[in-house]
């Protein structure tokens, strides 16, 4: 359902480097440049299925709500967000097998990594494959069918027998920024991400 909605707002979209996908549960990396990007993310990986963290205020909309509660998203308050931002994505990877989608800054309007996909990756032996989205930032541009493009990386190195410290953390946060710059260069090398500043 919500893979045909996506075709009518937007049609096609191209994939790089599919080829990178692991087979068992992972947790999906990306620099946070739209709300829809996990919606992309998840049909890229279909039928494997994903669930992510969503900000709650967005479950308010209606129609947003509907592409989120169809896409597995689950609401987290991000003012007072409580051991249930980590528990249950380590759960759906470890029990459930899904496909976690994470978004290292925590939002649109920061390019600072957090800790938390190392954490989540640490306590559930998922290993970080970088995604990054190309195409319309804007609804409007959406609707327009401007080009779409998500590119995949290969895993992060990560020592998952090491203790996760701030050296560590730190290290992989770095590599995942590497990552990611690796993979626009090679969709277009003439691409520059330029942060929406929060109205």
């Amino acid at each position: 359902m919500v893979k045909g909605l996506v075709f009518i707002l937007n049609g096609r979209f191209n994939v790089v480097g599919k080829e990178n996908l692991p087979d068992g549960p992972y947790i999906i990396v990306a620099p946070h440049r739209t709300w829809w990007e996990p919606v992309f993310f998840a049909l890229v990986i279909a039928p494997r299925e994903a669930t992510f963290m969503a900000k709650q205020e967005l479950f308010k909309n209606p129609i947003i709500r509907f592409i989120l509660n169809h896409s597995h998203a689950f609401p987290v308050d991000r003012k007072h967000p409580g051991p249930s931002v980590i528990k249950t994505p380590v759960k759906a990877l470890k029990n459930k097998g899904q496909v976690l989608i994470m978004f290292p800054s925590g939002t649109r309007y920061s390019e600072e990594l957090k800790g938390g996909a190392s954490l989540i990756a640490k306590l559930s032996k998922a290993p970080l494959v970088p995604f990054v989205y190309q195409g319309p930032l804007k609804f409007s541009g959406l609707l327009r069918h401007q080009q779409i493009t998500i590119g995949i990386g290969p895993e992060i190195d990560f020592d998952f027998k090491a203790k996760l410290d701030d050296e560590q953390t730190k290290k992989v946060n770095e590599d995942m920024e590497k990552g990611w710059k690796k993979i626009d260069n090679e969709i277009d090398p003439s691409f520059v991400y330029i942060p929406t500043k929060k109205k």
